[in-house]
């Protein structure tokens, strides 16, 4: 039976757009992504460089789907790692049939905004300008200057002010302007996709995320989590055992994220855990482990290993 006659009706005529979400690292591109789905699948905290990858999130509300593509923020490469975030955001912009811009209340244009604007001129990408944290200003007028500076910049289909923290303008606002950039041509995903994330990179990314609240300074991005074995057991008892390494890049970081006696180990492990019974809604039994590789971030067979294997790393 030709594919076509096992769609849905809501996805032969549905409409659907592809929004790559960027800025600037640290603006809440995450944040605001997990608000608009009403679901978390990307990992915040408050350190910038926290999303290392494209995560793809979906939205679909009655005829329309809206695809979104979270990506690292964008700056100067100081490692293979950091070349490989920088070539993610390139190739999210390009071929997306919009970009929703994410800025701070209150921040100045950069250079990384100027970059990104014109990358997204010379393809002829619409862009919504999503003007992020409103919620922190103790003065909104200050809002309307900042609007100004913007529009002079980009002939942008829409500029909205929002709060990814309290969610103001999220639902009222800003998706009923990305809706608008939707296409007829049906829907991409079946309705109820949110990302397409494996269950094993979601569970790494939330041992990752506890790694950066917890832990300062270097130690957060000179970490990765890889995920070696998650499985449900098969004695009915609905619990899932869940395996993950830590590596970082030096003997004395190990000891940090080990803690005296392995109490920080203990508390990352019991954060993440509780984030993946939320998520995966069952019972899940969390074993870490730390090891070191050092300067992972520039050996690329390493980055590969981790998953960062979608493109080439020479740029």
């Amino acid at each position: 039976m030709p594919q076509d006659f096992m769609m849905t009706e809501n996805q032969r005529e549905g409409r659907c757009a592809f929004v790559a979400i960027v800025g600037r690292p640290n603006v809440g591109k995450s944040s605001l992504l997990n608000r608009m789905l009403g679901q978390k699948v990307a990992i915040v905290s408050s350190k910038p460089q926290t999303t290392r990858t494209r995560i793809m999130g979906v939205l679909t509300e009655g005829e329309d789907q809206l695809v979104f593509l979270d990506t690292p923020g964008l700056h100067k490469p100081r490692s293979r790692l950091d070349e490989y975030m920088a070539r993610s955001v390139t190739e999210s912009v390009s071929g997306v049939d919009a970009c929703l811009l994410v800025t701070e209340a209150s921040s100045p244009v950069s250079h990384a905004d100027h970059d990104l604007l014109e990358r997204c001129r010379a393809q002829k990408i619409p862009v919504i300008l999503a003007i992020n944290k409103i919620d922190t200003l103790s003065d909104k007028s200050a809002l309307m200057a900042q609007i100004a500076e913007w529009n002079a910049l980009y002939p942008f289909e829409a500029v909205v002010p929002v709060s990814a923290q309290d969610g103001s303008g999220v639902r009222s606002d800003l998706l009923p302007e990305l809706k608008k950039l939707c296409q007829p041509g049906g829907h991409f995903f079946d309705e109820d996709t949110l990302t397409d994330q494996p269950e094993r990179v979601l569970a790494g990314e939330m041992v990752r995320e506890k790694l950066l609240r917890l832990l300062d300074k270097e130690i957060p991005h000179g970490a990765a989590v890889a995920v070696e074995k998650m499985r449900e057991r098969e004695d009915g008892s609905g619990i899932t055992d869940v395996e993950a390494t830590i590596y970082c890049e030096k003997e004395n970081h190990k000891a940090i994220i080990i803690g005296k006696g392995g109490s920080m180990l203990k508390k990352i492990g019991s954060y993440a855990r509780a984030d993946m019974e939320r998520f995966f809604d069952c019972k899940i039994n969390l074993r870490l482990w730390v090891k070191v590789k050092e300067d992972w971030r520039n050996r690329e067979a390493i980055l590969r290993s981790l998953g960062y294997d979608k493109t080439d790393f020479d740029l």
